[in-house]
Formats: structure tokens, sequence, C-alpha cells
């Protein structure tokens, strides 16, 4: 493509796009696709000559399009929301024709110094703790999910614990060798564990710490197993609390466990992925209650806020313990500005050493959308999920589960896991919504997890009458 196409091509994708955003509510929220069907729509090879962009269009109607789970769709209520905002894809699509590389100061000025600023907008508005503003001896980077905050908090904590120090395999331990333990709630995300994996602490470190009847991790119980490994031998290095885990939105007490933490001296990472986009509305803020006592915290603007993926925010109390961890120079990186020690190079922040320009699309959004806006996204998916759960208990054959927190409803059929089942089938074979499951051991149920069902409510553009659609599905299965 010469330069003269672009404006003409670009304008053309983008009239496709619209198109598709448009006429979302017109299709099945989920594909009937078989696997294999859409790479037995493709050529077997690449092509040796150009093709028209015409034809690329056409394939994406015919090829891509008809084979997608729709996770901008109205009726979409998976998993979690994935908002791509218009104006943020606009400030992707600058980030990508600048082909910028952010990994140093100098190697972007603007990409770095931007980011910085769109950190500490969004620690403002998130009202978090002045530790995590640039200003002082912390700060925040945009990683790309919060499963990778979770490994560069989890090799930070192991660095500061061991001081240098390995055990007999060369990984990482603490003073004298000692083994190090991970905690974190039998709800927190698997992420956590994969962490603990990738840092070379292996699973059998990680401790599961059972949770009350509001889903939230015991304080006590953490207590006596941080207590019992120190009395092992076995350092206490890393405590994860979860702000709205993935399956029911359940919160941890933030204060007890930032005790705690100091107690043990280990590092307290907070997981706030999804719910904390929350506390943009001020009156929603008490979920971060505690918050001041977190040596890390992340939450992920694309989720909830528009921010289309990739956009983990990542703040650290204090950056150059990830600096320390994480921060590697080789001679041919070595410039003046880092020497000076005046400026942040972002590459020391993450695993990767490359980084694209991610603050462009936080920044379009922002500016072309306005906070304001963003607050009442987050009020109207919580007003309808409050909705939902009145008009559910209408339906004498469904339980609606507690707690029911911001955007989540959570419920099961009365006649148990089979009825619950045929639920999920029913509701994502008609075509007309999309939810997904989880197995959580609700009170009463003893230990035994028992399946859930799902409705993520955080779309913009959902309506009452998308969940209407739930509604009947779930009355005729009655």
């Amino acid at each position: 493509m010469i330069d003269e196409e672009f404006p003409v091509a670009s304008a053309r994708l983008a009239t496709w796009i619209q198109r598709y955003r448009e006429g979302l509510r017109r299709r099945p929220v989920a594909p009937t696709t078989t696997p294999g069907a859409v790479r037995a729509m493709l050529p077997a090879a690449a092509p040796e000559q150009p093709e028209s962009l015409t034809a690329i269009i056409e394939d994406l109607d015919r090829v891509i399009s008809p084979h997608l789970l729709h996770w901008q769709h109205p009726s979409f209520f998976g998993y979690f929301p994935a908002n791509a905002d218009l104006a943020s894809v606009l400030g992707d699509m600058v980030s990508g024709g600048l082909g910028v590389q952010g990994m140093l100061w100098s190697t972007s000025p603007a990409c770095t110094e931007l980011e910085m600023h769109m950190m500490d907008w969004c620690a403002d508005l998130l009202g978090l703790p002045g530790q995590f503003k640039s200003s002082g001896a912390g700060g925040g980077v945009i990683q790309d999910t919060a499963s990778s905050a979770a490994l560069c908090a989890l090799v930070a904590a192991r660095e500061r614990a061991s001081d240098g120090a390995m055990n007999a395999r060369g990984i990482g331990a603490g003073a004298g060798g000692r083994p190090l333990a991970v905690y974190a709630s039998s709800q927190a995300h698997s992420s956590i564990e994969k962490a603990v994996r990738i840092a070379g602490l292996g699973s059998a470190s990680m401790r599961r710490i059972d949770v009350d009847d509001s889903l939230s991790m015991r304080s006590h119980e953490l207590a006596r197993a941080m207590r019992r490994d120190q009395e092992d031998g076995i350092v206490p290095c890393f405590v994860v609390a979860t702000v709205g885990s993935t399956s029911t939105m359940a919160m941890d007490d933030l204060a007890s466990t930032a005790k705690l933490c100091r107690q043990f001296g280990a590092w307290l990472h907070v997981d706030a992925a999804l719910a904390g986009c929350a506390a943009i509305c001020p009156e929603l803020r008490a979920l971060h209650d505690g918050l001041e006592g977190a040596d890390s915290y992340c939450t992920n603007p694309h989720k909830w806020l528009g921010v289309n993926f990739d956009c983990d925010l990542f703040y650290v109390r204090d950056r150059s313990a990830l600096v320390g961890a994480l921060g590697i120079e080789p001679e041919y990186l070595k410039n003046a500005a880092t020497a000076s020690g005046e400026v942040i190079d972002y590459r020391d922040w993450q695993v990767p050493l490359g980084r694209r320009f991610r603050a462009l699309k936080l920044w379009f959004l922002l500016r072309l959308q306005g906070a304001e806006a963003l607050r009442g996204r987050v009020r109207a998916s919580c007003g309808l999920a409050q909705w939902l759960v009145a008009r559910l208990a209408e339906l004498p054959h469904i339980e609606v589960l507690s707690p029911q927190r911001l955007g989540l409803v959570c419920l099961r059929h009365r006649d148990g896991e089979q009825a619950t089942a045929g639920l999920l089938a029913a509701i994502n074979a008609s075509g007309k919504a999309f939810v997904t499951h989880t197995r959580v051991p609700w009170p009463g149920s003893g230990s035994q997890a028992s399946c859930t069902l799902r409705v993520s409510i955080g779309n913009p553009y959902t309506l009452q009458s998308d969940l209407e659609g739930i509604l009947h599905l779930l009355a005729s299965a009655g």
C-alpha cells in the first residue's frame, strides 16, 4: 500500500466497522461454527501477488464476522465486559500508524511521558492513594492484562524477600535459601497460580485460603497459614487480595489483609481487574477501603471503561522494587537520559523489552468521552443488574445467589445441577443472549461447588429490552 491509498482504505474500513457495530443486534450473539470451519474457507497458501482491499472486506463479511463470538453485542453477558469504544479504537489506530517503540524514554519521550500522565489521571479518577502516583516513590505503567501485572508484582516481591539469595535450584528464595510462599483466596483468579509457576516458585508454594459466606478470604485463616509457614521456615512472600473475583465479584477485606502483610513482611498485591473500574464513581469507592496498605494494585479499563483490549493499569508503591527485579541494561540500550536518573524507562516495569504506545487509546477515550460519561456507563450497568435481580424474584424456579455486586448477577435453577446446565445451554443456543458459568461452594452447600450462571452486564448499549430476552428464556424453563 502506498501512502496516497491509505486515507481511502482506512475510511472504507472505518465504514465497515461502523456497519458491523450498528448491525450487531440483528446477529446471533454466538456463532454455530464447528472446529476447522474457518480454516477450511481460507486458501492453503499465502498469495504471491497483491489482492484488493475489496476482496479482503468481502472476506471480513464471509469468513470472519459470521464466525465470531460478538463481545460488543448488547446481549453479550459472558465472562466480563470488553467495551472497545470507538474513541479508543481511534487512539489505537494512531498508535499503529506511528509505529514507535516505547521501551525507553529516549526511544520515544512522548510515549513515556503521556503514559505517566495517563496513569496519574486515572489514579485521581479512581481515587487511588497518593503513593501510586509518579510524583512520589511509586507510579504506574500500562500492562497488557492483570495476569502480567500479577506476575511482575510477584517477581518484585520475590526479589525483595530473597534479597539476592538463591536456593539449591538457583531460584530466588528467602534469606538462607528458605522457600517462599504465596497466598490468595480460593476465589482468586487462575492467573495468580500461573504467575507462581512462571516465577519459578512452583504450585507447591501456593496457599489457597478458605472464604466466608460472602466468599471473602478469611483473615484468621490467612494469618494461620502465614504463621504456620513462618514456623516451618518458609517465608510469607506475596499475598493477593481480590476486589471483585471473576466468578462472583467476591471482595476481600483489604484493611485486615494489609495488616497481616505488614506483620509478616509480605507484599500485598490487590487484583481489581474489573471491579476497580467502578471506583471512577465516588459512591462506589468503598470497595478500595484499605488500599493504602497495598504494595501494588491493578485494574483493567479494557473491561468496563471502554478502552479497547489490551490496557491494564498497574501501580506500585515503590517503583525501585519493581525496577530492581526486572531491570537489565545491555550496552546497546545505554543512553544519557537513562544515566541521568531523571526519566522512567518502562522496559524495566514489564516482562518484554518492546512496548506499544498504549497510552494513546486511553488519552483519546478520556478526551473524546469525558470522565462523567464513563461514570454514567458504570452506574447504568449497576442499575440494570439491580433491575434484573428484582425481575428474577418473580421466577419461583430461579434462585439469585448472594452477594450480588456491581454489574454481575449469579443465579441457578432450584432443581439443581442438571437443570442449571440446561438453562445455560438453552440461553446460548438461542442466539438471543450469551452467558457463562462458574462453580462455587455457596453458603449452605457445604464444600460442594454448585454450577452457577453468570450474567455480566457492562456494555453501554445494553438496554432493559436486551435483558428481557434473558428473562423470557429463564421463564420458559420453569
